[in-house]
């Protein structure tokens, strides 16, 4: 992966010899493999490859790499006819003693000894038809291997090739390798220098190893970042996480699961060990205090941390940097060449050596000026030393916010929380801090959002603590409980607060406020948030803070509008739409979010997508990230209700699968694809995932759950399984009808009235339509307004009166698409029209069914077109069989390839014929033609070019 172009050099060059190819780069990035690869090409197949590797053994035999190639390579020499001057090898292969000349009388000079023995050796190769000589870890090869191959390659005889691979950074001084690369040769010569790999071949690296194209882009930039592209380092990473099942596959695509530290793969682990073991005792703790550091640092610094003299240092740092571990990174400045490698060697150090190499560290950070807080919290915390660890922490945790990094900032107030036992009012005040960066953070936490709130939790348990500073912690807690949807759990801790923070009206006003959220307990009705809601109210002109001021009037906004509440429109419309500081913005951004969230429920459409992209692009300008994200996928939910769904399949499915959003907001938008997956006919993926949503919800009033027992519902429903629909549609129903807060009623009620009456529950869908006609009588909520009419028209046609039910119906569609919402504009036309059959008014009826069936086809509701298409049919109205181009080979839409194939079929050709044609096999021809004939309900190869014609797929030639 990432090599072509040096394997095409290697290739093109081993391919015209005489060649003498030098193949460099460092431990693990591939030299190897591609010497393997090189050798297994087409170009290279049928020649003699002598393989010598050159182990790292700390007394080499002279010439022993090149002898225990040889012995692989024949292990009996027979028939070499080899001249006299071969009896020099026998000491060297004393096996081959019955096939080799007489040994050579002795010279009495070792230099012709040496010159007689390299020379038999060279000529043994030659009668051995060696086509290509390949030299592996040349550095590590002994002096007599290396002259032999200085000899060898300047012979003007030479008629072979030889590859020489080795790490440039682990070439010994003096070594004959030097010579050997630097000096001209007689044969051509290529140099090919390996790089690490770069984002996109690390992902097509991981797609080789496990067998598919679905890496993501996200899991390849985090291998990349860890490995440095390092080949080796990225396989044995994989094979690692895939033990240890830290990777999977979710949707088609290779992920990661969330991942704390890095551990560094035993095999790497122990090639770096191995290294750094031959270097002397001062390059490895000057390695050790590198990997301490964890970052580029000065060499006075690293001197220190070593506790090295100045000559030692010097002569560490050289040694280290020789090894080709560490390297230079400009302005003097050193640090380990990958972070396995650093890894590596820190997780190697005794524990008391650890605790003196950090010890060494803060200390020297310390006199750096601006001080680097957080690496001093760090070091004082490996070293054991409290005191200071928890000064540098808390500077540490400002610092990082104050930039922005609010993952540093909770991880270093936790840590500092979690590990040391602090005097009540200290521990109150890191509590609190901790929970508000939690709670107003801007980025998701992923999983250490949960250790916060179990963090809170423990710190209340305190029996010290001060009661107005526990009513901060729990409140803050319970804001944390709200957002995972724990609502309940939150409600608690709220009610609790608001007696511990009498003094504090601020505090005390904020839990009212989440007291006032419908969301919050589920047995109460309205009129008790309302009681939270004013008593909140009373308290806010008592805060002098107008920012705090500004906070609770947003809360109070969000919260009339959530219980129904026509004042909170006005509301909204009187806070200022300007801000000025960082923190105005981010609470404009606030408001804008949360009315936009609850205009989406109105049915106030053009209000919500207005606000909702200003919050948007006001999140991101911000930093709130978090609310750009609730802000996007509640822009997608919009178009689902406006008819907007080009990309909206593609919008959603990233959503729900990507590990990177919000728990619920994945929740969601799996719901929100269920309720698409049904109006496209996907049925049983639609089923799966409303199940599965269903199985996860945590509230009854939330979006996931209604969308996804509408969507489940609607199913059921298809299926005559009305009992069923009644049971998953009731307890959402019922929560509703608890509360008296009709808002999310619009969706579900139309789905648990045909429920009801289809289960012969006339009298219940009765008492529901009517409790939600009289909420909505004295409000102005449109997608309420519609619904109503929807769930009247229903009642209407259950009992017998289709002429009033034809007219509820066409009243429903109206409002429906004055908001607009066309799919539910068209189902309640759809109805409209067979309600217009029934009153005997069929020219009326196919009028309206045939005007539903395209503007549904066209929408994209193609289980609600066929619907519609198969009922027009049964009247004796035409309606073309659609082909839907969609996206190759999915689904019930026919795939170009099953085009291509039914054209040639309606020429009368037979499987033979095509597939000779379209170059394919005769049951490949067999299997597309019955898959098309399945899609397109025929049973025989002359309806199925009948079907195709009538559907628009044939081409003017196969028509004829």
């Amino acid at each position: 992966m990432g090599r072509a172009a040096e394997l095409e050099l290697l290739v093109g060059a081993l391919a015209d010899p005489p060649t003498v190819a030098f193949v460099e780069g460092e431990a693990g990035i591939g030299k190897s493999r591609l010497v393997r690869e090189c050798l297994q090409s087409p170009e290279l197949s049928g020649l003699t490859v002598l393989m010598v590797t050159c182990p790292p053994v700390i007394e080499p035999f002279p010439l022993g790499p090149v002898v225990d190639g040889l012995r692989r390579l024949r292990p009996r020499p027979d028939d070499l006819e080899l001249s006299p001057l071969a009896g020099a090898l026998r000491p060297l292969l004393p096996e081959w003693a019955d096939r080799l000349p007489p040994a050579l009388e002795p010279s009495g000079d070792p230099a012709a000894t040496r010159h007689r023995l390299l020379g038999a050796l060279s000529e043994l190769v030659e009668r051995l038809g060696v086509d290509v000589l390949v030299v592996e870890d040349a550095h590590w090869a002994d002096a007599a291997t290396l002259e032999w191959l200085l000899i060898l390659t300047a012979s003007e005889g030479l008629d072979m090739s030889v590859v020489v691979t080795f790490r440039s950074t682990e070439v010994p001084a003096g070594s004959l390798l030097l010579r050997l690369t630097s000096r001209p040769l007689g044969a051509a010569r290529i140099r090919v220098e390996l790089n690490p790999l770069n984002v996109a071949d690390t992902r097509r690296l991981v797609g080789s190893m496990l067998d598919t194209d679905a890496v993501s882009e996200q899991f390849a930039a985090f291998l990349h970042e860890r490995t440095d592209g390092l080949p080796l380092a990225v396989e044995e990473t994989i094979w690692m996480l895939r033990d240890r099942h830290d990777i999977v596959r979710q949707h088609d695509a290779w992920t990661r699961r969330a991942l704390g530290a890095m551990n560094v793969p035993p095999t790497l682990r122990d090639s770096v060990l191995e290294r750094a073991s031959r270097l002397p005792p001062e390059g490895r703790t000057v390695l050790q205090a590198a990997a301490i550091l964890a970052e580029p640092t000065d060499e006075a610094l690293l001197s220190d941390v070593a506790d090295l003299d100045e000559p030692a240092a010097k002569l560490g740092v050289a040694a280290a940097l020789g090894s080709g571990l560490l390297r230079e990174v400009g302005s003097g400045r050193l640090a380990f060449r990958h972070v396995l490698d650093a890894l590596a060697i820190g997780a190697s150090i005794p524990a008391s050596e650890r605790w003196a190499l950090h010890r060494r560290a803060a200390y020297g950070l310390q006199r750096l000026e601006p001080q680097p807080v957080v690496r001093l919290a760090h070091h004082f915390h490996e070293a054991g030393e409290t005191e200071q660890w928890s000064h540098y922490a808390e500077a540490a945790a400002a610092l990082a916010l104050e930039s922005g990094d609010e993952r540093t900032a909770v991880a270093l107030l936790h840590g500092l929380l979690t590990s040391v036992a602090h005097p009540p009012v200290r521990r109150a005040r890191l509590a609190r801090r901790l929970g508000e960066v939690a709670v107003n953070r801007l980025t998701p936490l992923g999983g250490m959002e949960s250790a916060v709130r179990e963090t809170l939790s423990g710190v209340l348990d305190d029996p010290d603590l001060p009661e107005a500073e526990r009513g901060e912690v729990r409140l803050l807690l319970g804001w944390m409980l709200f957002q995972v949807g724990e609502f309940e759990a939150g409600h608690a801790q709220f009610e609790i607060a608001v007696g511990e923070l009498g003094p504090r009206p601020t505090s005390a006003a904020k839990a009212m406020l989440f007291l006032a959220d419908p969301e919050s307990e589920r047995s109460w009705p309205a009129e008790r948030h309302l009681q939270w809601l004013e008593r909140a109210t009373r308290l806010i002109p008592l805060i002098e803070s107008p920012a705090e001021r500004q906070v609770l009037a947003i809360d109070r906004v969000t919260g009339l509008l959530s219980l129904g509440e026509e004042a909170g429109w006005q509301a909204a419309a009187e806070i200022p739409r300007s801000a000025a500081t960082l923190d105005e913005r981010r609470q404009l951004v606030r408001v804008l979010f949360n009315v936009a969230h609850r205009a989406v429920h109105w049915g106030r459409y053009a209000e919500a997508r207005h606000r909702l992209e200003e919050a948007a692009e006001s999140a991101r300008d911000a930093g709130f990230e978090r609310v750009a994200e609730y802000a996007r996928f509640h822009l997608a939910l919009l178009d689902w209700y406006v008819g907007a769904w080009d990309g909206l399949a593609e919008t959603v499915s990233g959503m729900g699968a990507s590990e990177e959003t919000h728990p619920l907001l994945r929740l969601a938008a799996r719901s929100v694809q269920a309720i698409q997956e049904v109006a496209a006919g996907n049925r049983d993926a639609a089923e799966r995932r409303a199940r599965d949503v269903l199985e996860h919800a945590t509230g009854t009033l939330d979006d996931p759950t209604i969308l996804a027992a509408v969507a489940l519902g609607r199913l059921l429903l298809a299926d005559g399984a009305v009992h069923e629909a009644v049971q998953v549609t009731a307890a959402p129903m019922e929560a509703i009808e608890r509360k008296g807060i009709w808002l999310q009623a619009s969706d579900l009620a139309p789905v648990h009235i045909d429920a009801l009456v289809g289960a012969g529950e006339l009298s219940r869908a009765t008492d529901v339509v009517e409790a939600f006609a009289t909420w909505t009588a004295v409000r102005d909520v449109p997608a309420a307004d519609a619904a109503v009419l929807t769930c009247r028209a229903i009642l209407a046609a259950a009992g017998g009166d289709p002429v009033a039910a034809a007219g509820l119906y066409a009243g429903a569609a109206a409002v429906w698409a004055d908001l607009p919402r066309p799919y539910d504009e068209l189902l309640a036309l759809e109805r409209h029209g067979r309600c217009l059959l029934a009153t005997g008014e069929q020219d009326n009826a196919v009028r309206v069914l045939s005007d539903v069936q395209q503007r549904l086809s066209t929408l994209g509701a193609r289980w609600d077109a066929d619907r519609v298409a198969r009922a027009l049919r049964q009247l004796g109205v035409e309606v073309a069989r659609t082909w839907r181009r969609g996206r190759r080979g999915y689904g019930e839409q026919l795939s170009p390839r099953e085009v291509e194939v039914i054209q040639l079929v309606a020429r009368g050709m037979t499987n033979k014929q095509v597939a000779d044609t379209l170059f394919i096999s005769p049951r490949t021809v067999h299997r597309h033609v019955s898959t098309a004939m399945r899609k397109l309900d025929v049973s025989s190869r002359t309806a199925l070019a009948m079907a195709a014609a009538e559907a628009g797929v044939l081409s003017a030639d196969s028509e004829q």
